[in-house]
């Protein structure tokens, strides 16, 4: 399901143009036929000049984050073993792959999870906390500051307050049944065991500082609070995204209702637990998937957690 590695994204009818970024870099861009609006699609890491060694530094850290800050990390020890792309597909450039093409075009803004204005920093170690089960970094590191500086070399292009094409990850229609883990656990036997693992651990990588496949629960996997732990963003990853290497926005393996199962079998099981008190201060703006309560509506954990959305009366 969730593999670190490249990806290779193909579009019909395409022509190369060379455009100039606000810091003066020429980089390749891949522009669709009149016919057809291309998603966004990320710089390669090849482009990034020798020289722009924060930007470099900053792609290293997100495509190995565990060699750098993991159990046994070069720098510190802060985070559970995963990389950071595992949940933002190869360095963060792939479209519908929960890319990063959105986040300098519109931090800082407000968010309603935490009812303030975040900032770039803020919004990356939500991330070392949550998804990485970790500690946050400090804001004022060399790590941080790479990290805001390969999102500014990937999305300073972007037009202010837009989302293109492509960004984080597309709905995909509800069922009107609640998604069911026992058919969940099906296609997870069919469709991830042989990379996650049957009892989700994921495959440790030869370095031993990492995984080649990432745990999908277990101590080791995103906790509680995560953003994949609301169960329409696991299945559009799901959807658009795995099995990894074979599927992609354009050629899905997993059908719609396959997609909710899974996640719902994923979310099933344990992981490791956060804190949420200070989460979604008014709760009117949790989103109808948050599996925590209280809520405003007449929906139990459980139907927020799994579905149907059909809001009581």
């Amino acid at each position: 399901m969730f593999k670190p590695g490249s990806i290779i994204i193909v579009f019909a009818t395409v022509a190369v143009v060379t455009i100039t970024s606000c810091g003066g870099e020429e980089k390749l861009v891949m522009k669709a036929s009149p016919e057809e609006e291309a998603p966004w699609q990320g710089w390669n890491k090849y482009q990034i000049k020798p020289e722009d060694s924060l930007a470099r530094y900053g792609h290293e850290l997100i495509s190995n984050t565990s060699y750098y800050l993991g159990p046994k990390g070069k720098v510190a020890a802060l985070t559970n073993g995963m990389n950071c792309q595992n949940c933002h597909l190869n360095g963060g450039i792939v479209p519908f792959g929960n890319n990063y093409s959105a986040v300098v075009s519109n931090y800082p803004k407000f968010r309603a999870r935490s009812g303030t204005i975040e900032t770039i920093p803020k919004r990356v170690n939500d991330c070392m906390e949550r998804s990485l089960n970790g500690t946050a970094l400090d804001t004022n590191s060399r790590e941080m500051k790479a990290i805001v500086a390969y999102l500014h070399w990937l999305g300073d292009d972007v037009p202010r307050k837009t989302t293109p094409k492509g960004a984080g990850l597309p709905d995909i229609p509800e069922m009107d049944r609640a998604a069911d883990p026992a058919k969940g656990a099906v296609v997870y036997k069919e469709k991830c065991v042989v990379c996650h693992g049957l009892n989700g651990e994921g495959q440790p990588n030869i370095e031993g500082h990492g995984y080649t496949y990432p745990p999908l629960w277990g101590k080791n996997s995103y906790n509680d609070g995560a953003g994949f732990y609301r169960i329409t963003r696991l299945a559009s990853y799901v959807k658009y995204n795995m099995p990894f290497g074979t599927a992609n926005y354009k050629n899905t393996v997993l059908s719609n209702e396959e997609a909710w199962d899974v996640a719902a079998f994923v979310n099933s099981q344990p992981r490791p637990k956060k804190d949420l008190s200070q989460d979604w201060p008014d709760i009117s703006k949790k989103p109808k998937d948050h599996p925590f309560g209280p809520y405003s509506d007449g929906m139990t954990e459980a139907q927020h957690k799994y579905g149907p959305w059909k809001r009581s009366k």
